[in-house]
């Protein structure tokens, strides 16, 4: 898989890329010092997957989220960073990021982090998960979440719901006896009604509306 790497530090930029290069399944295919040029990037490279810091100059991590999500056929936008402050997880999520890991990650962690996501799945560390879920659980259930869940049958609420306690996709597919095709597809439609962009931001519908 490829992956475009966007950090200001240039020493932790070739750490990072000997690390995901020590698997040979993946190639950092390039990489940046800020996401100004994240775009050109995107479009001369194609990566499957783009790591992005946060604080970075002239373009942050999340206006970089904001930008890459939003391009036809995106790439999943994962952020790694040393700062876990709930307004940074929350506002990546809301952009779209599929992950959100911090840099204290050990290597081969970092390596598994990527293949979940490279298979649609989210990946949220696990320090921060516990505290992010309970803030939407614990936060008001807002109308419109109401209303984009109360277009799920019963069984997409359920794979919904399921999606929101962190199952991949086969735990899903056992636990409601379901094939994993079947949860795929499930996972699509309840996408689409609920007009989320991806795993993740199913999750935060469920935990939004105090279902997780």
């Amino acid at each position: 898989m490829k992956v475009l790497l966007l950090d200001d530090e240039e020493l932790v930029r070739s750490g990072i890329r000997m690390i995901l290069e020590s698997d040979a399944d993946i190639e950092v295919v390039a990489e940046g010092g800020d996401g100004a040029g994240v775009l050109d990037l995107v479009a001369r490279h194609r990566p499957d997957l783009v790591l992005t810091d946060i604080q970075m100059p002239r373009v942050d991590g999340l206006e970089v989220t904001k930008n890459v999500t939003a391009l036809p056929d995106a790439p999943a936008v994962v952020v790694l960073t040393t700062f876990d402050l709930d307004e940074y997880v929350h506002a990546a999520l809301r952009h779209g990021a599929t992950g959100f890991l911090l840099k204290d990650i050990a290597p081969r962690e970092l390596i598994a982090a990527v293949h979940v996501v490279a298979r649609g799945e989210a990946m949220i560390s696990p320090r921060i998960t516990k505290r992010l879920l309970g803030a939407f659980a614990s936060g008001s259930v807002k109308e419109d979440t109401r209303a984009r869940l109360a277009t799920l049958t019963p069984r997409e609420l359920e794979v919904a719901v399921a999606v929101g306690q962190g199952l991949s996709n086969a735990a899903i597919a056992e636990n409601l006896h379901l094939s994993e095709a079947t949860v795929k597809v499930h996972i699509g439609r309840i996408l689409a009604k609920a007009d989320a962009g991806n795993r993740t931001q199913i999750a935060i519908l469920v935990h939004d509306a105090g279902l997780g």
